[in-house]
């Protein structure tokens, strides 16, 4: 017991000289912050054109995983003055240096987010949509008395009246 004893108190003497240096240096961590992240915004060149795009972008489901994951990737291309993904709308409007960044440059970023996502409908825009669709204007009263399905009426009145025949609510009066 008394070995045992002495054998303890020795581990313990070790202990405490190897675990009290004097020299103990501070470690050094460094971290990121995402304040120093957003310092970095692209300079944008005065001097530049810019083009406007919309495109669909199918395979999103949700708004704040992949709609804002995506804007922040194109947003984050040298030469894109703008971007923004409607999650709802499930399109994107972008605004880009046409020096710098084309629209097959876009597509490719959108597809490194994730193989799920497919753009659609590209087209360069003179301005971007609406944030709200607006709805179909109401039809003339022509439409509503049945000009179009009256087969009696000579091709001139048929003709003028045929623009408002294609509008949804003339549609829903014919059937």
């Amino acid at each position: 017991m008394k070995l045992f004893k002495n054998l303890i108190a020795g581990l313990c003497i070790t202990l405490v000289v190897v675990g009290c240096k004097n020299n103990a240096e501070p470690e050094i961590v460094s971290v990121e912050t995402a304040t120093s992240k957003k310092a970095e915004t692209p300079k944008l060149d005065p001097n530049a054109t810019y083009a406007k795009v919309e495109f669909s972008i199918d395979g999103m489901t949700c708004a704040m995983g992949c709609a804002k994951t995506i804007e922040k990737k194109m947003a984050k291309m040298e030469g894109v003055k703008m971007a923004k993904v409607d999650f709802d709308k499930q399109l994107a409007m972008v605004e880009y240096d046409e020096a710098k960044v084309t629209p097959n440059s876009l597509t490719e970023a959108v597809a490194k987010v994730g193989d799920v996502y497919k753009v659609k409908d590209l087209k360069v825009v003179d301005e971007f949509s609406t944030e709200k669709k607006t709805e179909a204007k109401p039809c003339k009263a022509d439409c509503k008395m049945d000009c179009c399905k009256d087969k009696s009426k000579d091709e001139k009145a048929k003709m003028a009246c045929a623009k408002d025949c294609d509008k949804p609510c003339c549609k829903a009066d014919k059937a």
